[in-house]
């Protein structure tokens, strides 16, 4: 069966399981957990076409992540398992705090103000959908303004260089921005969701996730006890800007269905939202697309 490769995912509940023990407690002995191969690939500039133009989340699973189970947003996992990139699991999904922020001096105040403002998200992650679905509520298409902006990392520099008049920033990014005194217009908490990869064995993505679900039972009892650990995939030259301790608990594990009508409304929220090419995502049914948990 090989190794089980996890992902970090710049979140908590990993780390605590192997702190805890309770991925061999569960019975996932022969596991790996190593950073998210995003952050890997930042330091290979061939992936990447100005800042992240043409390469996000959605592509770094067409080419293939070296995970037996990844996190990304719920929108490109779905797609991504539709187009037979591996499969959604269904059994859990999470949501993670997420805004558009803008500097503290910022004259933008309400989300009317960002009307035709460029909005720096990531291409085909979840800042990308999440700044429409929350815009949309606002303003007009033709006055929703995006400017992929790559990685999350890379957004908080351009915010904090002023290059930047509003990004998209979620989990740790959201935390950097806000003790450095960045304002939040509008709230975009989404949904992620975990792909598993082809072949992997479904015992094995069970015992992750038990394990993963003693942890959120740690981290929502005293997530401080445990904030530390965001240090571990804090990029340096933010780590002397902001004190760690006092970070929410991010990201939060929700043990319930990805139900067929979350599968179906999603994707028919980003096909009639032009964001793909058609061709590109494929159209597998919610069976085929998502492992059924009973």
């Amino acid at each position: 069966m090989g190794t089980f490769v996890i992902h970090a995912h710049g979140r908590l509940q990993e780390w605590v399981a192997e702190e805890k023990g309770y991925f061999a407690a569960e019975g996932l002995t022969d596991y790996v957990l190593k950073q998210n191969d995003l952050r890997d690939r930042e330091a290979d500039a061939s992936v990447f076409t100005d800042r992240g133009k043409e390469y996000g989340a959605y592509e770094s699973y067409e080419k293939g992540r070296d995970a037996s189970v990844s996190c990304a947003c719920h929108w490109t996992v779905n797609m991504a398992a539709s187009a037979d990139h591996g499969t959604l699991w269904g059994g859990c999904y999470s949501v993670t705090p997420g805004a558009i922020m803008v500097p503290p001096e910022s004259e933008i105040r309400t989300p009317k103000d960002l009307a035709n403002v460029e909005v720096w998200v990531g291409y085909h992650s979840g800042s990308h959908y999440a700044t429409i679905q929350a815009l949309e509520t606002y303003l007009s298409p033709d006055e929703i303004t995006l400017h992929f902006g790559g990685l999350p990392d890379e957004r908080v520099d351009a915010a904090i260089a002023r290059e930047a008049k509003a990004v998209n920033v979620f989990g740790m990014q959201l935390y950097v921005l806000e003790q450095l005194g960045f304002r939040k217009i509008m709230d975009t908490t989404f949904m992620i969701a975990g792909l598993i990869a082809d072949g992997v064995d479904r015992s094995d993505v069970e015992k992750f996730y038990a394990a993963l679900r003693r942890a959120q039972a740690d981290i929502d009892l005293n997530h401080q006890r445990f904030a530390h650990y965001y240090k571990n995939e804090l990029p340096e030259r933010f780590a002397g800007l902001v004190d760690v301790g006092r970070f929410g608990p991010g990201e939060r594990l929700v043990f319930e269905p990805y139900s067929k009508e979350t599968y179906e409304s999603t994707h028919d929220w980003v096909v009639e939202r032009g964001i793909f090419d058609l061709e590109k995502v494929g159209n597998g049914a919610y069976e085929d697309a998502v492992a059924l948990v009973t």
